[in-house]
């Protein structure tokens, strides 16, 4: 019997060894079609609760029987299947699944799968900004993200641009959204010195950017917290991938024009006008002849020996030329992309130009299987030179208020002529000044990740963002600083921002069919800013134009600010069986803006989905490819606002010599975060294979606490107050549409229609009306609505201008009857600055070796109110030249016109009325783009990979009825006032671009 136990001992014990015997070491390479590594493949056996996942470098290892079959299954790849038999490596090609859309999408702190995303994200790749000379980063996002609205100030250069994500969510808060360049929150704020905002963004090179993802709703926002409220753009930069080095080359030059010029009065009927106008107001005809003499400074003006355009001199012919080279490839362990770039922006307005140098190096390195590091880290110069802010006879276009009897030159045909203009000429600007602006720009992060398990990494990552700008400004002996015998000012300001994440990051699948990932993290953000400011006057030489050579210095000064945040963040995602998706997130924010007592706030976020198709009675339709059913609800915040403003602060305010203290802000202890709750509904969907697919949202934005710059009775020595007042609400509906209309070997055709509705209403303002200028923010209506008087034309029987009177009647009613007495009517709520709708389209066309794209862009419900009219279209009560459109004024009884009688400094309907105020809806072709990319049979003679030759054109066409210059321009110097918006002023049009260009790839 011993014996038996004994034989039966050693049985078990063989056949173990033969089943350990058999249970082995098999390893390999995951790879995509194209060769690229993939890293993070879920390998299992089948199954069983045995597997792993493949390295950074695509590598895996796992213990397996022969006779077992590994499953290998990655995000956006079709999983495949292979039995083992007695291979020691198996290599395996993952194809990708193009019918999941497994799109990968950017958001906070890491990746998602589109498909998997519950969230409201817009995203625009690589493919629709490259290989395509745009004038500016934002400009890429112009037409093609539903509710993202995209408008550039005016027609400078260096012009400012406004992004506006989903309305306005704000009044005295910042309403900017967050930018995020690799991760890395970085500056936004307008530094120039002459209250016409430059673009902080304009030192990237569009070229290498791989991705921008646009987080629209809460849920997606929500991760950033304090300064979701306005959304965030994530711009991702490129970066090498293993694989033969690739060495790539753009080049382009264009020409530009303004995209509209208007109708000017010529020199006779200038005369006519002027000559009728002041006859009206009694001068005699001798007394303005006389004074056209004067103008004309000795030329014959009744025989036609002056008739100056002077718009021809404002607007200009401008040009833009860009090269940039790229490099990339990498081996295993390390990636690389290297970068440089140079643009050249002559600019359409007389005397802007632009100077930008970049250089850009992004790497990536496998110190170990588990460990990685990199760096991206770019640096760009941008020279500027500058012209006055709209608001400035020195800025050219408000040379076409100049009479065109002035000649613009004295008898020497060189030297500006300033002594018979009605003002003073821009051109002497050109000929004894100059206004450059230096800006460096510098953005560097880098990061180290470590895989502690399978299943769990952690990710640190420290950023630098340095933003430096010296202005420098000289107006000579003959400009208009002539009696102080020149004028010169430096302004020098930096701001560094140091930021650190660090979080980690748990990825799993359990049992096939849970798939859970979730992020916890710390994030600081330390943002310091100086500024040095020098003025000087009296030079001995407009030669010697520093201040070294100034006799008197007349103004000086330094300042330093700093802010900080400190946030603690986390998130977690689930999808049970591919198809029921749940995200939540939170975020702890701190800012040393607010009062000590409200520092921190809580942001927490929600959102859930649910994969329709994915069920049994979908999942075999061949109409439905996808059809997703999403919600989500989240607060975030906004602390745009002063660095101190919470605190009562004092500045020394030296007198008589004597230092001292007075105090310049008026502090309030309570001040707390403003939120905002959004809640978003949508469904995605996608029909016939995704021949058609898209998306259908529905958001409201109610934010609380309003960030509110209050005004205060002026006995307080102060003029406002920031506190916590009022709500408002943003809503609307967002469509988007994409079609593939052609899919085949040779031939690709594909449309995508995006279309959006914003509703905005302050729905709190407990301390009353908020009037700036011709705006007021008023409970119930539109943020910065316009506020005016309305115009009913000319009174028929006399010609004098006549208004609505708009009062309340005793019984309640409103008075419609007319007035020639403008103090004898009321202001209305006239019209709204910001669009009720916005729309895009976009079409991409191949055929063989020819690419054709283009997109078109709109906006309806918006109004613009022109407030140089009462000068450019003031029925000559002016020497101003005027717009033709004034020689329908009224001249006779019987008269029907909206053209008041002309009369010469007397007031006659140049009254703010709508009069002056316009809808500014357009439909605009925002760029075409035209491309032959030559056979490779062909260029690989000339060892050259891929060779692409391209026409493109910006802002080819604009339909509109709007009269100005351009529905989008608008004041420079209110680009950053959040109340007083939507006007115009002397603003420039955008240019409109004609470009030929070459893409090379070796």
């Amino acid at each position: 019997m011993k014996v038996s136990h004994y034989k039966l001992l050693i049985l078990v014990f063989f056949i173990s060894s033969i089943a350990l015997a058999q249970q082995r070491s098999i390893s390999g390479t995951v790879t995509d079609s194209n060769g690229i590594p993939l890293p993070g493949v879920n390998i299992i056996i089948k199954d069983t609760n045995r597997g792993t996942q493949s390295d950074f470098d695509g590598i895996y290892a796992i213990e397996v029987s022969n006779g077992e079959i590994i499953m290998y299954s990655f995000l956006g790849y079709v999983t495949q299947e292979i039995s083992v038999t007695n291979q020691n490596k198996i290599d395996v090609v993952l194809e990708e699944d193009v019918s999941a859309l497994e799109e990968v999408v950017v958001v906070g702190f890491g990746t998602q799968s589109r498909r998997k995303i519950t969230a409201n994200i817009a995203s625009i790749s690589s493919d629709e900004i490259n290989e395509i000379p745009t004038p500016s980063l934002q400009s890429t996002l112009t037409g093609k993200a539903a509710g993202v609205q995209v408008t550039q100030l005016n027609g400078k250069v260096e012009g400012g641009v406004k992004v506006r994500v989903r309305g306005i969510s704000t009044i005295s808060s910042s309403q900017e959204p967050l930018y995020v360049v690799d991760g890395i929150p970085i500056t936004n704020a307008d530094e120039s010195i002459n209250n016409s905002p430059i673009n902080p963004l304009i030192a990237l090179n569009p070229n290498d950017i791989e991705s921008i993802d646009i987080l629209k709703d809460a849920s997606s926002a929500a991760i950033y917290g304090a300064r979701g409220t306005n959304g965030v753009i994530i711009i991702t930069t490129k970066q090498g991938k293993q694989g033969r080095t690739k060495v790539s080359l753009n080049s382009s030059y264009g020409l530009s024009t303004a995209t509209n010029t208007r109708d000017w009065l010529n020199a006779d009927q200038y005369v006519e006008l002027l000559t009728e106008s002041a006859l009206n107001s009694g001068f005699s005809q001798a007394g303005i002849e006389g004074q056209f003499d004067f103008y004309a400074n000795g030329l014959d003006w009744r025989n036609g020996e002056v008739d100056t355009d002077w718009q021809e001199l404002a607007l200009v012919d401008g040009s833009v030329q860009d090269f940039g080279v790229s490099v990339s490839g990498g081996s295993e362990k390390t990636r690389f992309f290297i970068s440089t770039a140079y643009n050249n922006t002559d600019g359409i307005v007389r005397g802007n130009q632009l100077e930008r140098y970049s250089f850009r190096t992004n790497i990536d390195h496998n110190l170990s299987e588990k460990f990685r590091v990199g760096t991206n880290a770019s640096v760009s110069k941008s020279i500027i030179d500058r012209i006055s802010n709209d608001n400035a006879f020195a800025t050219p276009l408000q040379a076409i208020a100049q009479t065109p009897l002035s000649p613009a030159y004295l008898a020497d045909g060189i030297t500006p002529n300033n002594n018979t203009t009605e003002y003073y000429n821009f051109l002497t600007e050109e000929f004894n000044g100059s206004f450059k602006t230096n800006i460096w720009r510098v953005l560097a992060n880098a990061y180290a990740e470590y895989q502690i398990i399978p299943d769990l990494n952690f990710r640190s990552e420290i950023g630098y963002d340095l933003l430096s700008q010296v202005a420098e400004r000289f107006s000579g002996s003959l400009t208009e600083s002539a009696s102080v015998g020149g004028f010169g000012t430096t302004n020098a300001v930096q701001t560094e921002k140091y930021n650190l994440n660090n979080y980690f990051t748990y990825n799993r699948v359990f049992d096939n069919a849970f798939d859970v990932e979730a992020t916890l993290g710390m994030s600081y953000e330390d943002s310091f800013r100086r500024l040095q400011f020098l003025q000087g006057q009296g030079f001995p030489s407009d030669d010697l134009q520093t201040l070294n050579s100034a006799a008197e210095i007349v103004a000086g000064g330094s300042s330093r600010t700093r802010f900080n945040f400190l946030s603690y963040f986390g998130r977690a995602t689930l999808s049970i069986a591919d198809k029921y998706l749940l995200n939540a997130s939170i975020r702890y924010d701190g800012s040393s803006r607010f009062g000590e007592e409200n520092r921190f706030g809580w942001f927490p976020a929600a959102s859930i989905g649910w994969i329709i198709s994915e069920e049994s009675f979908l999942n075999t339709s061949e109409v439905v490819s996808l059809l997703k059913l999403r919600g989500s609800w989240g607060v975030t915040g906004n602390a745009g606002i002063g660095n101190f403003a919470s605190l009562s602060l004092f500045q020394g305010s030296p007198y008589n010599q004597r230092a001292g203290l007075a105090p310049t802000q008026l502090g309030n202890p309570a001040l707390k975060w403003e939120r905002t709750t959004q809640v978003d509904v949508g469904l995605d969907f996608g029909f016939l294979n995704n021949r058609i697919s898209g998306e259908i949202d529905y958001y409201v934005k109610d934010t609380e606490d309003l960030l509110l710059n209050e005004p205060i009775p002026g006995t307080s020595g102060f003029p406002n107050i920031t506190r916590n007042v009022g709500e408002m609400q943003n809503k609307g509906f967002e469509f988007i549409i994409n079609t593939k209309n052609i899919v085949s070997r040779d031939a690709s055709w594909s449309t995508s229609i995006n279309l959006s509705t914003i509703d905005n209403e302050v729905t709190k303002l407990p301390g009353g009306d908020i009037i700036a200028g011709r705006n007021i923010v008023r409970e119930g209506e539109t943020v910065s609505s316009f506020y005016l008087v309305e115009f009913a034309g000319a009174d028929p029987a006399n010609g004098d201008a006549l208004f609505i009177r708009n009062t309340v009647n005793p019984d309640g009613s409103i008075d419609r009857s007319t007035t020639n007495n403008f103090n004898e009517a009321d202001r209305i709520i006239a019209g709204k600055p910001y669009p009720d709708f916005i729309a895009g389209l976009t079409n991409n066309v191949t055929f063989k070796g020819i690419d054709f794209s283009f997109t078109f862009q709109g906006e309806w419900g918006a109004s613009i109110y022109n407030n140089a009219g009462r000068f450019q279209s003031g029925n000559a009560r002016f020497f101003d030249n005027q717009t033709t459109d004034q020689l329908r004024r009224w001249q006779q009884p019987g008269d029907i016109t909206d053209v008041p009688q002309a009369r010469l400094f007397s007031t006659n309907g140049q009254q703010a009325s709508t009069r002056y105020l316009q809808d500014s809806d357009f439909i605009r072709l925002r760029n075409l783009t035209l491309g032959y990319t030559i056979p490779k049979e062909v260029t690989k003679k000339f060892y050259m990979e891929r060779v692409r030759v391209y026409f493109t054109g910006f802002n080819l066409l604009t339909f509109t009825d709007f009269d100005g210059y351009d529905p989008e321009s608008t004041a420079d110097f209110n680009g950053n006032n959040n109340i007083q918006v939507g006007e115009t002023f002397y603003s420039a049009p955008p240019a409109k671009t004609y470009t030929l260009g070459i893409n090379i790839d070796f």
